[in-house]
């Protein structure tokens, strides 16, 4: 799915409200989403970003600074085309971050994810 970030960790996106994810959220906003490059090799250093918190489509005034972040990205996109789709946003409260090549294997960094930025919760090594 193409998608768009924030400077809060904030991750927006387009979609059909049929989709099953978008009916999802409807009955339930919590949400995980993780994010890794997906050329990565398995037994190699990988890393990613995991991250929860709660999603939904996103209405009124708030429509404008989630379309601003998408056009950012991607700079074609044009909200009166994309009308048909509505936009779509999650919000983290908490991310884990796992970089192999220089945090070590099965060590994940957590952080709370507030209105100030990241504040580190705590740091987890897996043997």
């Amino acid at each position: 799915m193409y998608f768009a970030w924030s400077d809060r960790f904030d991750v927006v996106w387009i979609s059909d409200p049929d989709s099953r994810h978008s009916r999802n959220l409807v009955a339930n906003r919590s949400a995980a989403v993780t994010i890794f490059d997906s050329h990565q090799t398995w037994g190699r250093p990988d890393r990613g970003i995991q991250l929860f918190g709660t999603a939904g489509r996103v209405t009124g005034r708030a429509i404008e600074d989630a379309e601003r972040v998408y056009a950012a990205r991607f700079p074609s996109y044009d909200p009166a085309e994309a009308q048909a789709y509505p936009i779509y946003q999650f919000r983290p409260r908490e991310l884990k971050l796992f970089y192999e090549r220089l945090l070590g294997g099965g060590t994940l960094v957590t952080a709370k994810v507030t209105a100030e930025g990241l504040t580190w919760a705590r740091t987890e090594v897996f043997a």
